[in-house]
């Protein structure tokens, strides 16, 4: 018997997964709104740097989840056929594709609504979205 590695001829696929991966890591998938606003934050990172969306979900300065140490880290391994991850998921192919409207009015940056770092004490927030500070 030999087995035979199929692969995803799809290259938008694997991206997008690796986002929503993020997105539900941070969020939670809390609500629609939420997940939106995480991922207009990727875009316009992504523009407001010239990085490519992979390098910026990548980046433990900017999403928590990408550290070991912390509480959100465990959500990087959501099931596939959870229904919030699927949420993301969409959403991320969205974001991909140019169709998703920026949600969270150019924000680059955001904070959670528990905590206040250095860098927001000197800083008006532009959205509050579900407990979840943006900023530019």
């Amino acid at each position: 018997m030999q087995l035979t590695l199929i692969k995803n001829p799809d290259a938008t696929i694997s991206p997008a997964y690796k986002i929503a991966r993020i997105i539900y890591a941070q969020t939670h998938g809390s609500s629609l709104t939420a997940v939106e606003a995480f991922a207009s934050m990727i875009a316009n990172i992504s523009r407001a740097s010239g990085l490519s969306v992979l390098d910026i979900i990548s980046d433990k300065n900017i999403f928590d989840a990408n550290d070991v140490n912390s509480a959100n880290h465990e959500y990087l391994s959501v099931p596939a056929n959870n229904r919030a991850f699927q949420m993301c998921l969409r959403t991320a192919q969205r974001m991909l594709s140019g169709v998703l409207p920026d949600t969270c009015y150019g924000a680059t940056r955001f904070h959670y609504a528990d905590t206040i770092p250095s860098w927001a004490t000197s800083r008006g927030y532009i959205a509050d979205i579900d407990g979840i500070l943006f900023y530019l």
